[in-house]
């Protein structure tokens, strides 16, 4: 893999994946404060692990492996725990689950065939901050969201995003199949 493999970049997007159960324990445990600052923290190091790598030149191999993984393992933990707590729909966590474990599948179909890594694509990008503020309307407890149904807002127009984003992917790796030009 080209770039080093032990960065900040790639340090923060590891850090993500570390945060995951530390967040589910805290809002199980009802610690919604502390809950909430993991989230903000998890989310920061989404935006800045990218930035970081171009911003210090150290856009890595692993990197754009691990940055989607780390999107990808986020994203399905928190919404089977609030499947699980019954606050979200089994339609929409199967498919979130369902399009990230395709999209890993054809990503790493892609690397081991024609040796391409590709890269998150900006509507996947889109989509997760979508679902970020729909958990954000989840896990905050503010008036607002108890009032007006931001997470149901938030939810759909994730899924319909979500679906546009694995569209998107799946025209990217046929082109790459098919030996057609695609962008990175």
């Amino acid at each position: 893999m080209q770039g080093h493999i032990v960065n900040l970049p790639n340090f923060l997007s590891f850090l993500r994946i570390l945060l995951i159960p530390w967040f589910l324990y805290f809002f199980h445990a009802g610690d919604v404060v502390t809950a909430i600052v993991i989230m903000v923290v998890a989310l920061l190091t989404d935006w800045f692990d990218g930035h970081a790598a171009r911003w210090t030149n150290e856009v890595s191999e692993m990197g754009k492996i691990l940055d989607p993984l780390a999107d990808k393992l986020c994203l399905a933990s928190v919404a089977l725990y609030f499947l699980w707590r019954g606050e979200l729909p089994l339609w929409f966590v199967s498919f979130v689950v369902m399009r990230d474990f395709l999209i890993f599948l054809g990503a790493a179909y892609i690397r081991h065939r024609h040796k391409v890594v590709t890269t998150s694509l900006w509507p996947g990008k889109w989509a997760v901050g979508f679902v970020s503020m729909m958990f954000i309307a989840m896990v905050w407890p503010h008036p607002l969201f108890d009032r007006y149904p931001v997470k149901d807002f938030f939810m759909y127009l994730s899924a319909v995003m979500l679906l546009f984003s694995f569209a998107e992917y799946c025209i990217r790796f046929y082109r790459i199949q098919k030996g057609l030009g695609y962008r990175a």
